[in-house]
């Protein structure tokens, strides 16, 4: 309330079975990502139902996953450094609807032009790398550096 935000305006949810978990993001404006401990599988969950998801980058590996994901579908911009960015940036999102609209938008326009929800780009990488490990096993048996071109480079500018 202090921030300008209407306390009816934060639901804190029960616990329900899965399906009806998921489709009730869709009723969510913004996902505040916690700090030092981030979301993993809930985060891509959440962006796949057309939720934002704001995240402070972290030094670890369970405080970055939130930041790949956003990579991954091209919203960087969610991504803060400060904890001071992260307030500015949820308040900003919450206040202003038409910012808000605009980062929703983004996203699902993102999520199908970026590799993050593209399985088939996926399969198709990952077989690609497999393949490339039998070769080098097969030539030398010593495992080494090797990188794998994106199948799908021109679809999107994700990772």
């Amino acid at each position: 309330q202090r921030r300008g935000i209407a306390a009816d305006r934060l639901v804190f949810a029960e616990r329900v079975d899965p399906s009806e978990h998921l489709a009730r993001h869709r009723a969510a404006d913004l996902f505040l990502d916690t700090f030092h401990y981030g979301a993993h599988t809930t985060a891509s969950d959440a962006l796949w139902a057309g939720m934002p998801v704001l995240t402070k980058l972290g030094d670890t590996f369970a405080s970055r996953v939130a930041a790949s994901l956003l990579t991954a579908i091209g919203l960087p911009d969610l991504i803060v450094q400060t904890a001071e960015q992260y307030e500015e940036l949820a308040v900003a999102l919450a206040t202003q609807p038409a910012m808000l609209a605009a980062v929703k938008a983004r996203l699902e326009e993102n999520k199908w032009s970026h590799s993050l929800f593209d399985t088939i780009r996926f399969a198709e990488n990952i077989e690609a790398a497999y393949l490339r490990m039998w070769e080098i096993y097969e030539h030398s048996g010593t495992p080494e550096h090797f990188d794998v071109a994106d199948s799908r480079s021109s679809a999107g500018k994700g990772p």
